[in-house]
């Protein structure tokens, strides 16, 4: 587009075709998605050599799984507000900075004790950067596109997830276990090296504090400007949590946060519960590593699938029913009790539909709020969801301990499924489509798709 056009600032970037400096923005904000996807799986498969290593019992490491979930809680909850008064880069390399000396630092640990110390610390800062680049690559995404474009972003968590479970095994065996934490270190610190001289501030953040020659430049880079009558911000509000409940966004706050508590409690029971079944129908450790691989490659294609889908119809109604198809899937998980390979097929099609849906989810909560309050409430978003992780595997424990068998866990999971659908039901009937409401969702017709 001409750099002459005298557009608005939101405006400038909808009009046009992607820039390359968009493109790079949503390929390093996956990166880092990737290596928060990469650490949660690769310390579920690294654990058994640490305690052989150590000679501890393998209950032990309850608590470490525990510690980095709940560092992941805090640093969402803290970080993300950060994100929103500090800006979204700065508070983004700081949460990449504590994650990458936390995984390196685990990699010289030797006992428990100090190593659940260090999975909160990796864990606050993984928590920590997630409402960072997720608010940072929806504010540099066009709108008519940002369902679809923040989906395929967050990708990278389900891929570095598979890699994390497709690796980990192999480095174990070459280099020891200290060398996927030191991997876990070494690769964050790669991307921040070409994500700070790459990446800018984010345009929202920029203009709500008037810092518009910082705009002029970065919209030059994309070969776009907005005139100065146009290019004017209100000045900034306080940020605090209690403002994503004004301005009639009290009842959608309410909705995603259940919708992502329920969603990644489903999720981590999964990944936990998953390996079990395996066992049970008598296939190896690799079969369990491959099923829970296509759980979250099966993520990667649904997000895909259905954030093309949410950028075409109201986003709730689209997510809700991938929820309730994801249940169908979830149900059969149970029923596959004498082949591995019926298991590694329902595993992959749970992961299309319900991890698909969560992850289109999370790019529906960044459009959701404005950009005073997108760092905040995604973080406050996460970090309810970072909780239904805790309680994910905690329930399936409780359930086994209690007599349930395999089948009945995952006839529990479908069930959430469906709960966390119907809550994204509820929020189509809620969330109003008033182009004056700031939680409002749009719809986009074919015609304006044909348009552009």
């Amino acid at each position: 587009m001409n750099g002459s056009n005298s557009l608005t600032i939101e405006s400038a970037l909808d009009a046009g075709h992607l820039s390359r400096l968009q493109i790079w923005i949503m390929v390093l904000c996956g990166a880092i998605a990737l290596i928060d996807g990469f650490d949660t799986q690769a310390i579920a498969f690294v654990a058994p050599h640490i305690a052989s290593a150590w000679r501890v019992a393998p209950s032990s490491f309850g608590p470490v799984f525990g510690a980095g979930l709940l560092g992941s809680f805090a640093g969402a909850l803290i970080m993300g507000p950060l994100g929103d008064r500090i800006g979204r880069k700065p508070a983004l390399l700081l949460s990449v900075s504590i994650f990458a000396a936390g995984s390196l630092i685990t990699a010289f640990v030797s006992s428990v004790g100090v190593l659940i110390g260090m999975r909160f610390v990796t864990g606050f800062g993984l928590g920590g950067a997630l409402p960072c680049f997720i608010a940072l690559a929806s504010e540099y995404a066009p709108k008519r596109r940002r369902e679809s474009l923040v989906s395929l972003m967050f990708c990278g968590f389900p891929v570095g997830a598979v890699i994390g479970g497709l690796v980990s095994e192999g480095m174990v065996s070459l280099w020891g276990w200290q060398s996927v934490f030191i991997a876990g270190g070494l690769l964050p610190i790669a991307i921040a090296a070409v994500f700070i001289p790459v990446v800018p501030e984010s345009i929202g953040h920029l203009a709500s504090r008037g810092r518009f020659a910082e705009i002029r430049q970065i919209l030059a880079r994309m070969g776009l400007s907005a005139s100065d009558d146009l290019m004017r911000a209100p000045p900034p509000l306080r940020v605090t949590v209690s403002r994503l409940f004004a301005e009639k966004r009290a009842a959608g706050t309410l909705l995603l946060w259940a919708t992502l508590f329920l969603s990644l409690l489903l999720t981590y029971l999964l990944i936990n519960w998953i390996p079990l079944v395996a066992r049970a129908v008598g296939a190896n450790v690799r079969a369990a590593v491959i099923a829970v691989s296509l759980l979250n490659l099966g993520a990667v294609c649904g997000c895909l699938v259905i954030g093309w889908l949410a950028d075409r119809y109201p986003p709730p109604r689209v997510i809700g029913c991938a929820y309730a198809a994801g249940a169908v899937a979830i149900f059969l998980i149970g029923q596959t009790q004498h082949s591995a390979v019926l298991l590694c097929a329902t595993a992959f099609f749970a992961g299309v539909l319900s991890i698909g849906a969560q992850m289109c989810t999370v790019s529906f909560c960044a459009s959701f709020y404005d950009t005073t309050v997108r760092s905040t409430g995604v973080g406050w978003a996460m970090g309810i969801g970072r909780f239904g992780a805790i309680v994910g595997p905690v329930l399936g424990g409780l359930l086994l301990s209690a007599g349930v068998d395999a089948a009945a866990l995952f006839v529990t999971a479908a069930a959430v499924s469906i709960g966390a659908g119907g809550v994204m039901w509820v929020m189509a009937l809620t969330v109003s489509d008033d182009p004056e409401h700031p939680g409002r969702f749009a719809r986009v017709s074919s015609k304006r798709h044909l348009a552009d």
